[in-house]
């Protein structure tokens, strides 16, 4: 699961949830339907807003919803679930895009893609998804060349970046891709005036994909030498997160030009929780568990204990004098108790514990669970946060989202 739009499931509401996620599952049955299990694992969070854009715009009829049979990824419950040409495209899209992130993350030779027998059968793969993306959307009516096209553009324009080159330069063909995808939801809604002010929006929804993408990776890229758009055109952090809120004002004026039967999925996606992954990608999240973990570990580094359980601390009531230590300690020596590191898993045991957690649900609802590999806290697709939502609820109580002064969007 990859995206930039992550949202908590409270802030959404039942409501908005259960659209959210019959938009989700739609995407997903839509690949395995079209194209058989395996390409289901490119079902991502960014893709479904195809989805959502074409069924906020069209009217509603009985051929939008189905009922989805009982799935591990939801527990063994049935679901209702978007279907049909929205979902379809969302399909050919993300087929696509999940295309040239392998080719891109076979590029810069990551992980195991260093290795050059995975590195052939992943470009095997991306060339399959590549096609299995067209066919679908041909079906629809829309002409992924296009994105071909600007993923094929993009590395020459990496090639020849450097020092000094515009970074909007090098976010142009992902910009083209998704105000090409954003604008083709109009003409499957029937409403051809959307078309503008949807490629506009999916212009500046490229740019920030790109640029979110570039800020939380620079670290990583920097350490593994990999091409990083900051790094390479020296752009700060300054003018990234200048462009980033430039594009997210941009969005949300285009939004108000589009004429949607029902927006408020639409609306909440592009234009709060837009938001908040721009403030997540450069530390300025206001995210209640996040803002925990910081005050846990402190402003400046992992937490100072003070108090008789610190070993350092001057209030210790042994003073130094361990009544278990050296000699003292009857058993002998002088026992040490460290707890136990979490440790990483083997691989045939992570996969094990992967299926479990999938066939439990709990990488979808839980509010969080222990990675199978890693052992490491994960957040389910829409587990809980303790943020500060009075914004998003005024807008779910609002019918049609115009009070939303509370984030300037003006919609």
């Amino acid at each position: 699961m990859f995206g930039i739009v992550r949202p908590c499931s409270h802030r959404l509401g039942e409501g908005l949830k259960t659209q959210w996620m019959a938009h989700l599952c739609g995407l997903c049955l839509a690949l395995r339907g079209d194209h058989g299990q395996f390409a289901r694992v490119v079902t991502n969070y960014d893709g479904l807003l195809i989805s959502v854009l074409t069924e906020a715009q069209v009217e509603r009829t009985t051929g939008w919803r189905r009922t989805a049979g009982p799935c591990p990824l939801r527990g063994m419950r049935t679901a209702s679930v978007a279907q049909g040409e929205g979902a379809r495209l969302a399909a050919a899209v993300s087929l696509v895009l999940a295309s040239a992130k392998v080719r891109d993350h076979v590029a810069d030779k990551d992980g195991l893609l260093a290795r050059r027998p995975v590195a052939l059968a992943a470009r095997r793969v991306a060339a399959s998804w590549g096609r299995a993306g067209a066919r679908t959307g041909s079906d629809v009516g829309f002409d992924t060349a296009v994105l071909v096209d600007a993923v094929d553009r993009q590395v020459g324009i990496e090639a020849l970046a450097g020092p000094g080159t515009p970074l909007l330069t090098v976010t142009e063909p992902t910009e083209t891709a998704t105000a090409a995808a954003f604008a083709h939801t109009a003409v499957l809604a029937g409403r051809p005036g959307n078309a503008e002010p949807l490629a506009e929006a999916g212009r500046l929804f490229g740019r920030l994909a790109h640029l979110l993408d570039a800020v939380e990776d620079r670290e990583t890229d920097a350490a593994s030498g990999a091409w990083n758009p900051l790094t390479a055109t020296g752009t700060p952090l300054v003018e990234a997160r200048r462009l980033a809120d430039d594009a997210l004002h941009g969005i949300r004026l285009a939004l108000r030009e589009v004429e949607f039967t029902d927006g408020k999925l639409a609306h909440l996606l592009l234009a709060h929780e837009l938001g908040r992954s721009v403030d997540r990608a450069f530390g300025t999240s206001g995210c209640g568990h996040q803002e925990h973990e910081d005050g846990a570990r402190g402003a400046f580094g992992p937490p100072q204990h003070g108090g008789p359980y610190n070993p350092q601390s001057p209030q210790s009531p042994y003073d130094g004098q361990n009544p278990y230590a050296g000699g003292g300690n009857p058993f002998g020596g002088a026992p040490s108790f460290p707890p136990p590191g979490p440790g990483r898993r083997g691989f045939w045991a992570g996969c094990a514990a992967a299926i479990g957690l999938c066939c439990t649900c709990k990488v979808c609802c839980a509010d969080e669970f222990e990675g199978p590999w890693s052992r490491r806290r994960r957040e389910g697709c829409l587990g809980n946060c303790d943020c500060d939502c009075s914004c998003c609820e005024a807008c779910e109580i609002c019918e049609c989202c115009e009070c939303c002064s509370c984030c300037d969007c003006g919609l």
